[in-house]
């Protein structure tokens, strides 16, 4: 992948139905039933508990857990529940360079490598050149960490910074704080080897800046990161990247926070280390 596949929006960078359910309309009992006269009430008594036994039962059998069904060969295009579910693995415990570092070497691993990666990769840090650096060296693969640090430069030129508000450096302006938030909702491996796997991270985020004179205000968007990874020194690390748009939902009819809500929110709220 080359930079010139990253988008240039929100910042300039990378970067209800209701249903009802209808009750039968009869005049009869409870179950349904039309009204019998005429019964003797430990009849009546044998019926109602029979019912409510076998309604019991029912209930019973449509809550049961989904394995059995699975086997039984339901329909092959229904996702399955672990394509979904947490792993229950447990986050990794190092970080590198403020990264978290030290990924299992299987499939949970590497989905966990790229979806924080794919955070990194999608952050204010990556316009700042100090940190910009750290992260290619903790991030890529060594045998391209010098080329892609070339055209990330490249990319995130002097210029480019200027039109969205930034310095040289990568900060804001006084009076201004600039905003790139990536929140991943799920991965899917498409490829995997022990040396070399494949994972789409779908995620959305907050990318602009906030301030009471910004022309590029925060908003959010939604995109699907693609990552490939090789497993290197002990590993994972990303061999090239690329970016597309969405999928995306309805926009929903949430009030716009101030420029003051938004900056106190990226100072007080902190980031997280992902986990599969």
């Amino acid at each position: 992948m080359t930079l010139g596949d990253e988008r240039e929006t929100s910042g300039g960078y990378a970067g209800t139905g209701q249903t009802r359910t209808r009750l039968p309309e009869s005049g009869g009992d409870l179950y349904g039933g039309a009204r019998r006269g005429g019964r003797s009430s430990s009849r009546s008594l044998v019926t109602v508990v029979g019912v409510v036994v076998l309604l019991i039962a029912a209930i019973a059998f449509a809550n049961r857990g989904g394995d059995d069904s699975d086997s039984a060969g339901g329909d092959e295009n229904q996702p399955k529940s672990s394509t979904t579910a947490a792993s229950g693995s447990r986050p990794v415990e190092g970080k590198a360079g403020g990264i978290p570092a030290g990924f299992a070497q299987d499939e949970v691993g590497v989905q966990s490598a790229a979806t924080n990666y794919a955070v990194a990769l999608v952050s204010a840090d990556i316009l700042q050149p100090a940190r910009r650096a750290e992260i290619v060296q903790q991030v890529f693969v060594v045998d391209k960490q010098a080329e892609l640090a070339a055209k990330f430069d490249k990319a995130y030129s002097k210029e480019f910074l200027s039109s969205i508000g930034l310095d040289e450096n990568g900060n804001a302006t006084a009076g201004n704080t600039y905003v790139s938030r990536t929140v991943p909702i799920g991965t899917k491996v498409t490829s995997y080897s022990d040396s070399a796997a494949t994972v789409e991270v779908w995620c959305t985020g907050v990318f602009g800046m906030a301030g009471e004179s910004s022309t590029n205000p925060a908003s959010s968007d939604w995109f699907t990161m693609t990552l490939q990874l090789r497993w290197a020194n002990s590993d994972w690390k990303v061999e090239s990247f690329s970016q597309k748009d969405g999928p995306a939902p309805v926009p929903g009819d949430n009030r716009a926070s101030s420029a003051d809500e938004m900056a106190k929110a990226v100072e007080e709220y902190g980031g997280f280390t992902y986990a599969r």
